[in-house]
């Protein structure tokens, strides 16, 4: 195998997790507490509410070297905001762009609402999203391109 082929098997892509206080942390503390096993690199910042995030968060995240960005959503279940839904749609939809137009693909960003007592969804939601950013290649610092 040559150098490149060697590099790309050993990748091991960094996500960051915005997950909520009240809905998707539970869930994810259950996947940990029940020993069901996810990527390593996989890093989570809690945030009250999954409309909050702005979409620069998400790219500065991806510029300092996060392979992918998941939100952890609160879906219908937020006890914040009854459009929450449709508020992290559009906050995804923009970042979305953002990648984009700062030369990174956007499927380095990827929404699932995850509630309560969700952990396997969760666990399987990292797996799928760790596989397929090996398959997009390391993040580096001028985009994709």
């Amino acid at each position: 195998m040559g150098k490149t082929a060697d590099k790309k098997e050993s990748f091991q892509p960094k996500i960051l997790v915005f997950s909520t206080n009240n809905i998707s942390d539970p869930g994810i503390d259950f996947a940990g507490s029940s020993h069901m096993h996810y990527p390593t690199t996989v890093d989570v910042i809690s945030v009250p509410c999954s409309s909050g995030i702005k979409p620069k968060w998400i790219m500065y995240a991806v510029e300092k070297g996060f392979d992918g960005v998941f939100i952890a959503a609160d879906g219908t279940d937020c006890t914040y905001l009854p459009d929450c839904t449709a508020r992290t749609a559009a906050v995804v939809d923009e970042a979305q762009k953002l990648l984009e137009e700062n030369g990174f693909d956007p499927k380095r960003l990827k929404m699932a609402a995850i509630c309560s007592v969700c952990a396997e969804p969760f666990v399987n939601h990292m797996k799928q999203f760790y596989n397929m950013l090996k398959e997009l290649s390391p993040v580096n610092e001028k985009g994709d391109k």
